[in-house]
């Protein structure tokens, strides 16, 4: 008796359907064998270079959070309310051009998009290298140069929607979480690489650290065009984005992302300005603030992936029940004056907004992923799924980085009110527990659809 076995194909026979201009026509990362020959390796290759140009990206988005605790010293006299609108415009923007951003990814493709991306930043960077050098051009011309370093905050949108395309259901956890904490990860190596360079040689050299990122965009580009793909999955129409927009799970998830996310980029931006304004510590702020947000990148992988295990919306809960105590903790410490206190309870906020910046993004592909299986899950249903979820990344993503606009806007209306932050605090305190209570009536509740999926 014989038997007889499937060929097995290997990666050299697994037709890509190449096309011109780096594009690839098949692509099935469910497909167990098709990800184990050749699906990994490629998408690893994207993955990496993707984060390179969103940190970059990121970087240049909140280099006016570390600018302008220094302005002072060339010749700019700002109050603490303007220097924290310095910070949050750019963020505001950045909101703004996340829309547009994710749908650019389908309309000219993940690769191509990355390039354009990365060399737009050389507007920002040029921008405040001259600048910052003409205190004779007043507060709103500034406004207006800050504002677009916003394009820096553009990219996340688009680099994540197009990730999402390149990794199986199973592994979009960790992948997104990687590539978003690669992305987050700038803002600490923005703020600590820059109070260095500015100073290099003796000095105060204020215009290089816009210079300095000159060169790195470049690089993201020319990185992005030799060595990333476009996938013909991804480039659709952008009837997929839109039709995310009926999903009331997307304005669920974009209401929540405005808790984690919202509050890691306005405390990033806003926390070395507090230490200055509000402790008078300008050497803490240039020195040390930077660990906020190198803790919070670092936590973002470690959401996603508990989130793989444990579920999204779990971990999101248990992320907002710390956002609460780390509130009270730094409005104590305000009451009290207690320096170290106030640093800890925002290291604390930084952790609990890293992993729940994780945990929200996790959530978005699963819910997708369900409702496809609730509506048949066949493979049609199911792509149209993962489009929809990638336009819903981007959708969310832009009305979450809102929150990067609303947190130093609410500090900045605070200290000029109130002669300071200890309002804004408690308001905080009391929208982390509306966060609580919104993510476990959608997706906790006994009996719920999504609570039953463990999304």
């Amino acid at each position: 008796m014989t038997t007889t076995s499937e060929p097995v194909t290997t990666a050299e026979e697994i037709d890509l359907q190449r096309r011109p201009g780096r594009w690839i026509g098949h692509w099935a990362p469910e497909d167990g064998h098709f990800w184990r020959t050749v699906g990994r390796g490629i998408a690893r290759r994207n993955l990496i270079y993707s984060i390179f140009a969103e940190h970059i990206g990121f970087s240049v988005w909140l280099l006016w959070s570390i600018v302008v605790v220094r302005l002072d010293d060339v010749g700019w006299t700002l109050t603490t309310s303007q220097a924290l609108w310095l910070t949050a415009v750019p963020s505001g923007v950045g909101a703004l051009l996340r829309l547009p951003y994710t749908f650019a990814v389908p309309i000219f493709g993940g690769r191509n998009w990355t390039v354009v991306s990365a060399l737009l930043l050389i507007i920002p960077c040029a921008g405040l290298a001259w600048a910052v050098q003409h205190p004779e051009i007043g507060f709103l011309p500034l406004l207006l140069i800050a504002a677009t370093a916003g394009l820096g905050g553009g990219n996340f949108a688009s680099s994540m929607a197009n990730i999402s395309f390149f990794y199986p259901e199973r592994e979009k956890g960790w992948a997104l979480g990687l590539n978003a904490a690669g992305g987050n990860i700038g803002v600490a190596v923005v703020q600590f690489v820059v109070p260095q360079a500015i100073v290099l040689g003796g000095g105060l050299a204020l215009a290089r650290a816009g210079l300095m990122y000159i060169p790195l965009a470049v690089i993201a580009a020319v990185c992005a065009y030799l060595f990333m793909d476009n996938l013909s999955e991804a480039k659709a129409d952008v009837g997929p984005v839109w039709s995310s927009l009926r999903h009331r799970d997307t304005w669920v998830m974009s209401f929540l992302y405005i808790g984690t996310f919202g509050s890691f980029i306005g405390y990033s931006a806003a926390f070395p300005t507090l230490l200055n304004g509000v402790f008078g510590r300008p050497d803490i702020a240039l020195s040390w603030a930077f660990l906020g947000a190198a803790v919070g990148s670092v936590c973002r992988p470690f959401g996603g992936r508990l989130s793989d295990v444990i579920g999204g919306a779990r971990i999101t809960v248990a992320s907002f029940v710390l956002m609460v105590a780390g509130a009270s903790l730094a409005l104590w410490s305000v009451e009290e004056r207690r320096l170290g206190v106030f640093f800890l309870a925002f290291m604390l906020l930084f952790v609990a907004t890293g992993v729940g910046n994780g945990s929200t993004y996790r959530m978005i592909s699963r819910i997708f992923q369900v409702k496809g299986e609730d509506l048949g899950g066949t493979p049609e249903i199911m792509l149209s799924m993962r489009r929809q979820a990638a336009g819903a990344l981007g959708i969310i993503s832009s009305v979450g980085a809102f929150g990067g606009f609303l947190v130093p806007i609410c500090y900045a209306w605070a200290k000029s009110t109130y002669g300071g932050i200890q309002p804004a605090l408690r308001f905080y305190v009391g929208f982390f527990l509306v966060m609580i209570v919104v993510t476990w009536a959608a997706y906790l509740r006994p009996g719920a659809r999504m609570a039953r999926a463990r999304v």
